[in-house]
Order: C-alpha cells, then sequence, then structure tokens
C-alpha cells in the first residue's frame, strides 16, 4: 500500500507542476497547488484524458467510495454495539434486531452522518474527519510501547516489525501531519473542530461510567 501510495504521488508530480496560478483555465496551468477543490487526482486525470479525465476520476471514486462505505457502515455500528455492551452507550444501541443486526446503532449513525454530510462540503468533512483520525492513530501506536513496559509477558500472535524503531517513526510523522493541518489556514478550522468533538468524548465518557 505504501508503494503504491508513493507510486500514485509520482504520476501526479509527473503529470502536473507542484506550483501554479489559481485562476488560471486549464489544469496544468492551475498545477498541484491550485487544483480545483484540492482534487489534485481529477486534475491529474483531465490532464491525461482531457475533458473527460473528470468523469472518468469521478467513477472511479464512487467505485471505491461504494466499497470503503459499505465497510466503515457495517464495522461503526459494531462499535457503538460494543460501547453500549459496556455501558457507555444507550442500552438500545446494544441489542440485536431479528436479523442479529445493530438496527438501533445502524440507525443511530445514519442520522449522525446525514448531519455531517448537510454540514459542509466533501473537502471540509475529509479535513474534520482526518486530524481526528490521526489523533487516534498516534494514540493507539503510543499504546503498543505502553503495553509492552505493563504487559511484557501478554501472549502476541503478531509483533510490530521493526519495533521500536518504525513504531515511533510513525508516531513522529503522523503527529507532524496532524500540527501541519492546524498550522495551514485552509484546514485549521475543520481540525480545530475534529479536535474538539474528541475532547468532548472525555466527559461524555466520564458521564456514562459515573452512570
Amino acid at each position: 500500500m505504501t508503494l503504491l501510495y508513493v507510486c500514485t504521488n509520482v504520476a501526479y508530480l509527473s503529470v502536473l507542476p507542484l506550483a501554479g496560478v489559481p485562476d488560471a483555465a486549464t489544469a496544468a496551468a492551475r498545477g498541484i497547488q491550485y487544483a480545483t477543490q484540492d482534487r489534485v487526482a481529477t486534475a491529474a486525470a483531465e490532464q491525461i484524458f482531457g475533458a473527460s479525465g473528470s468523469v472518468v476520476m469521478a467513477c472511479a471514486i464512487l467505485v471505491s467510495t461504494f466499497g470503503c462505505v459499505n465497510g466503515l457502515i457495517l464495522a461503526g455500528a459494531r462499535v457503538y454495539y460494543a460501547m453500549a455492551r459496556d455501558g457507555l452507550m444507550f442500552a438500545a444501541v446494544g441489542r440485536l434486531n431479528g436479523r442479529q443486526v445493530p438496527g438501533t446503532a445502524l440507525a443511530l449513525q445514519a442520522v449522525w452522518i446525514t448531519a455531517l454530510c448537510l454540514s459542509g462540503t466533501y473537502t471540509q468533512l475529509i479535513q474534520f474527519v482526518i486530524f481526528a483520525a490521526l489523533v487516534f492513530y498516534v494514540a493507539t501506536t503510543a499504546g503498543l510501547f505502553v503495553l509492552r513496559r505493563t504487559q511484557p509477558d501478554t501472549f502476541r500472535p503478531y509483533r510490530a516489525w521493526g519495533y521500536p524503531v518504525l513504531p515511533a517513526l510513525y508516531i513522529v510523522l503522523t503527529t507532524a501531519i496532524a500540527l501541519t493541518l492546524v498550522v495551514v489556514p485552509g484546514t485549521r478550522v475543520q481540525s480545530l473542530l475534529g479536535l474538539l468533538i474528541v475532547l468532548c468524548g472525555a466527559p461524555v465518557y466520564a458521564m456514562w461510567r459515573a452512570l
């Protein structure tokens, strides 16, 4: 996956210039810096295939999105279900319907997703979610060091390759990306809103634990 990601970015840089002009008429003139709505892949497709490039890329994104959303929806509802089973969510969310599916959790998730979709543009939502996700990526990887110290004798069927260098490097680089999102004016507001929601989870968690 890392190799594919790197090769994709090399392709972007080979097709489009890094710098560009904000109000230029063509994707090449706008460059990666001023790609329309930050859609670099679409700009690269337009440069390769012409005007039909945006249609080609839109179709590819739709196929990819449907596959991704399918997994996220099903997995996300199970998270709320598990939280309810642990007493950290409404009891109804922790029950399965007649088809052994957490229907209430799916409905609750649908309401929240709808609210998010109506609250901003695609780019804003991506910026909003990515920062919050990076926070948890860092926390999860940091947990590896904590568990290695506090539970050294626990059976581990899978061991982190390159430990401790690679996990530590991942934490440093991911933290740098997260901080960049906060520093850059174009992503600052959405990133801080994402951080705010994450921080709101602390008192909510304390409240559920106290009930």
